[in-house]
């Protein structure tokens, strides 16, 4: 039997890569990579699995926003830009041998027509034990509830 799919919310800075650098990839699939966090590395390395569903979250934007969704289409494995000294995400306590670092690929599912900013979602009661609305919250990659990602997808759709 199939397993039901898992939500998640992945925080990028679109001046680093945004939805629209991921709709430009071939296939708009990419590689998450630069994840340097533990919790958030647990996540895609113990829980994330294919055809999990994800919101995509622009950060340190104006306004912050979740702008569409994506599908896990890899499973993690381990994050080679630890490696590479040139890299932003360098780390030199990582190796191939001993891979701190993991990444996932994701695959564009939707982009939003408009965006659904933080301001708003704070307003949606469906939404209020949702970690990303949490004072605080900074992980880049975090767990949804299927209730809350319903809910995104339903504002998603209202003009």
């Amino acid at each position: 039997m199939a397993r039901a799919p898992k939500y998640w919310l992945m925080k990028t800075e679109p001046s680093a890569y945004s939805i629209q650098d991921l709709s430009r990839e071939p296939d708009q699939t990419t590689c998450w990579d630069g994840v340097r966090n533990y919790q958030a590395r647990n996540f895609m390395r113990d829980q994330m699995q294919l055809d999990d569903r994800v919101l995509l979250y622009h950060s340190n934007a104006k306004p912050p926003a979740v702008v569409g969704t994506a599908v896990i289409v890899r499973e993690a494995y381990p994050d080679h830009t630890a490696w590479d000294p040139k890299d932003k995400h360098y780390d030199p306590k990582s190796s191939p041998e001993n891979p701190r670092w993991m990444m996932v690929d994701i695959q564009l599912d939707a982009i939003f027509d408009r965006p659904l900013p933080l301001d708003e979602l704070r307003g949606v009661r469906a939404l209020g034990k949702m970690e990303l609305l949490r004072k605080g919250s900074r992980l880049s990659v975090q767990p949804v509830r299927k209730g809350e990602y319903d809910t995104i997808q339903r504002l998603s759709r209202k003009n």
